[in-house]
């Protein structure tokens, strides 16, 4: 804004984030980074559905333990951590917008002096992030398009 830029803000919520977060994924992308997976393997595979005991439905039927496939813990110390290092390669998906990450909520940022060019710029690095054939499917995330939204400042 001090040097009389626009700037466009976009505000991005990815639709159960946390709860759709492939562990086989997740751990690949923690070998890329150098990190041992072993312990995290065993962290994200003792995660069961509904809970480690047995819920009975009614007198008859009682549910079993299942091993969760996705999702990392909400609440934890290391959910946050993980889903940042799950998400941390969307940046590589474009080349001009600024992105910044803090757990679920991811922030991009684009500036430039002529407002029609801003619009074509970020609508054409959205596409690419967001279109239905890159970085989201490729992840298995999806955008909430509801609670999304931008400013142009």
């Amino acid at each position: 804004m001090d040097n009389t830029l626009y700037t466009c803000g976009l505000f991005i919520d990815l639709q159960k984030a946390f709860d759709t977060v492939d562990h086989s994924m997740l751990l690949e992308k923690l070998n890329h980074y150098g990190i041992i997976n072993d312990w995290f393997a065993s962290y994200l595979n003792k995660t069961r559905s509904p809970s480690p005991d047995k819920t009975q439905t009614n007198q008859k039927n009682t549910s079993s333990k299942e091993t969760v496939l996705s999702g990392v813990p909400q609440g934890s110390v290391l959910g946050p951590l993980l889903f940042l290092i799950y998400i941390n390669d969307t940046a590589n998906s474009c080349d001009q917008l600024q992105f910044y990450l803090f757990a679920d909520d991811t922030n991009l940022l684009f500036a430039h002096q002529n407002l029609k060019t801003l619009e074509f710029i970020v609508n054409d690095e959205l596409s690419r992030v967001y279109n239905c054939h890159n970085w989201l499917l490729a992840n298995k995330l999806s955008l909430n398009i509801m609670k999304s939204n931008y400013v142009i400042f």
